[in-house]
């Protein structure tokens, strides 16, 4: 879990309750249990298969690795707007989410602060809204779960989120959410204007900007101007070839000579943060004001946690 730096592992979790050592250890506890109870150290031996059901989650839950910035933190794409989410049961994309952070912690970070000669520990979030509408409600549960796990099992993780291509639900939403987060997370974001291009490129090289940061009227797309070479979203994508194969590698190594196991890893659930839940019905609330404002019909399908 520390990847051989506990000091700096037992600073985020101080980090993430405000240095207060009685909740960073109760939070500490709870993320070790987790990790016990849900068999997470050997998670990244349970690939998604097969392959055509691991490329339909990738297509619909667009996470992806374009580069590293000039201080050496990887940047990670994230195709909010544009995830649909709708191609398998939460269960696998909730696990290919958890998969990506181990993968992130276990290969990533340690190979970034190799090539950089010094220690990393967290990365830089490009947040794609091009696409946002109201059927996001739809993903609300989900992407709180994804949120929830991440707050409590992986704190401290990312540097700054930069939110890019925002149209004017997000700008909605954002207003309204604003307040309600602590300052500590406030000062990690940064609203930037249309694509971002220009404010990323201070911080990292044109090659690792996201293939929907490249051009001022690019957003999100499932193909760059090379095809899959440049969008991370896609499971053809170097980053996503090397992590699949990972994955499919460390699972022979577990269970040799046997056939790789199919289904979802069913991970429990965390109860949500009361601020979590808040800022979730916060944009719930925002998302269906918009709506009764457009005379839209608000009433939308919940998502089906249970089964395959």
């Amino acid at each position: 879990m520390h990847q051989g730096y506990p000091t700096e592992t037992l600073v985020r979790f101080l980090k993430a309750r405000d240095w207060n050592v009685q909740k960073a250890h109760q939070m500490l506890i709870g993320c070790l249990e987790w990790r016990i109870e849900n068999e997470i150290d050997n998670i990244l031996a349970k690939p998604i298969v097969p392959t055509d059901l691991y490329r339909a989650v990738r297509d619909s839950q667009l996470v992806g690795l374009s580069g590293y910035s000039k201080e050496g933190l990887p940047v990670i794409a994230i195709g909010v707007g544009l995830s649909t989410y709708d191609k398998a049961s939460v269960n696998y994309y909730v696990q290919s989410h958890i998969q990506m952070n181990e993968y992130r912690d276990r290969v990533v970070l340690p190979t970034a602060t190799e090539k950089s000669g010094r220690h990393i520990s967290t990365c830089l979030k490009v947040l794609d809204m091009s696409g946002l509408k109201l059927s996001a409600l739809n993903q609300i549960k989900l992407l709180t779960t994804i949120a929830t796990i991440d707050d409590l099992n992986y704190p401290e993780k990312t540097q700054t989120y930069y939110i890019v291509n925002v149209p004017y639900i997000f700008s909605a939403c954002w207003k309204a959410v604003r307040p309600l987060l602590q300052e500590r997370t406030k000062r990690k974001i940064q609203v930037l204007q249309g694509c971002g291009r220009d404010e990323l490129l201070k911080v990292m090289d044109y090659s690792s900007l996201p293939h929907f940061c490249r051009k001022e009227d690019s957003g999100s797309s499932h193909r760059g101007s090379n095809g899959t070479l440049d969008n991370c979203f896609s499971l053809d994508h170097t980053f996503h070839q090397q992590l699949y194969n990972y994955i499919k590698q460390q699972a022979r190594l577990i269970e040799t000579g046997l056939p790789i196991k199919q289904g979802s890893v069913h991970v429990d659930f965390p109860e949500r943060d009361p601020d979590d839940a808040k800022i979730a019905e916060t944009i719930e609330c925002e998302l269906h004001r918009i709506a009764d404002q457009n005379g839209l019909c608000s009433s939308l399908n919940g998502l089906k946690v249970n089964g395959d």
